[in-house]
């Protein structure tokens, strides 16, 4: 999205993975590659590219946001699997980052310099990623409580006790309803998880059952249903996939408005109720959910933007959001990047640091001529 003109630089096709190395356990791709065609490919081998952020993203929109999503809990986000890059700078100079070892010592980070820069630094061409071997088995857990704080309990002691869920997803009654009303799913209408193992063995991940079991009970869990058909489980996943897109199809005529922070997971339920709260004190239409094992919240909030008084109301909600986050140690997007809409908390969550990312934004690309506007005001 512009934001005072320009060009903009299309990969569509730039979209070849040009090579992956089983042995290794890496994959080299061209920029506009999609991440279910480089999965489809290093499927032959045995294994994939963790990272999922829902939608069939470009490997290149993904490094450059640092893409994450529903299995960070476990597998982490796009930075952890990236190890070298070929970057084009402002003055055209080409450069080589990290390399293809499995860990460096070697002097800065510049990998990570480039990873969720949103196209500020330079333009990537190249990228090595890491891969890891599919897991031979699933196991998908859905738990009930009868409050949201309960439920938010629960994930800090699921991920406290080293149980490493793959996923571990939080919808309140709302969304659920929503979701049953459009997708039919049929799930009671109360704070759930939704949980899903990944393990070597079907003893191995009946085992974690049982223990996720016993402690989502001891913090109030009302039902634990695990061993979920493959059709059913494909289904939940597909409707948390589509949260926003079910949300924004059931309010025709509204725009919305995303809230996206995350916190350390001993404050996630404190920063979930605090939200929800909010909403409804404010009396405006919102659906509170999020990546709970990661310590990441969504509110996703709808109104008319020609109507000020109620648009005002929804970024009211989002900066008292953003600001509660902050003071808990965490970060005014756990995922969805800067932007333009983010870049108003940058001074506010970094301090004296965000001067520093200006000064190197400035270093690199000293006449601003990429992606202007974004991330800094």
């Amino acid at each position: 999205m512009p934001t005072r003109g320009g060009l903009v630089m299309d990969f569509t096709r730039m979209n070849k993975v040009l090579e992956i190395r089983p042995h290794d356990l890496q994959a080299d791709v061209q920029p506009g590659v999609l991440r279910k065609e480089l999965n489809r490919q290093a499927g032959k081998h045995g294994l994939f590219f963790p990272p999922d952020p829902g939608a069939d993203a470009t490997i290149g929109g993904m490094i450059a946001n640092n893409a994450s999503g529903v299995q960070t809990v476990k597998y982490g986000a796009t930075k952890d699997y990236v190890l070298r890059l070929t970057v084009v700078l402002p003055q055209g100079d080409v450069m080589y980052t990290g390399c293809k070892a499995g860990k460096s010592s070697s002097g800065y980070d510049l990998t990570r310099l480039f990873i969720g820069s949103e196209g500020t630094l330079g333009v990537v061409t190249e990228a090595t990623l890491r891969l890891t071997g599919i897991p031979s088995h699933h196991l998908a857990a859905i738990i009930t409580f009868d409050d949201l704080e309960s439920a938010a309990n629960a994930v800090a002691v699921m991920i406290g006790s080293g149980l490493e869920p793959a996923a571990l997803e939080l919808l309140t009654p709302e969304l659920i309803g929503l979701m049953n009303r459009e997708e039919g799913l049929g799930l009671s209408e109360v704070p759930t998880l939704f949980c899903e193992f990944h393990g070597i063995s079907k003893a191995a991940l009946l085992e974690t059952s049982s223990l996720a079991r016993e402690l989502t009970e001891s913090c109030g869990g009302t039902s634990f249903r695990s061993g979920v058909e493959e059709r059913e489980r494909e289904d939940l996943w597909r409707a948390r996939h589509d949260a926003w897109e079910t949300i924004h199809r059931a309010h025709q005529g509204k725009e919305t408005l995303i809230v996206d922070v995350a916190v350390p997971i001993s404050r996630y339920p404190e920063m979930v109720v605090f939200s929800r709260q909010l909403v409804g004190e404010r009396k405006v239409t919102g659906y509170v959910f999020g990546h709970a094992g990661d310590g990441n919240l969504h509110v996703v909030m709808m109104g008319d933007p020609g109507d000020e008084e109620e648009w005002s109301a929804l970024e009211d909600i989002n900066e008292r959001i953003v600001q509660r986050a902050v003071e808990l140690g965490g970060t005014c997007t756990g995922e969805h990047g800067v932007g333009i809409g983010k870049r108003k908390f940058m001074h506010m969550e970094h301090g004296r640091s965000y001067q520093l990312m200006r000064g190197i934004s400035a270093l690199v690309d000293p006449k601003g001529l990429m992606n202007p506007g974004k991330i800094f005001i």
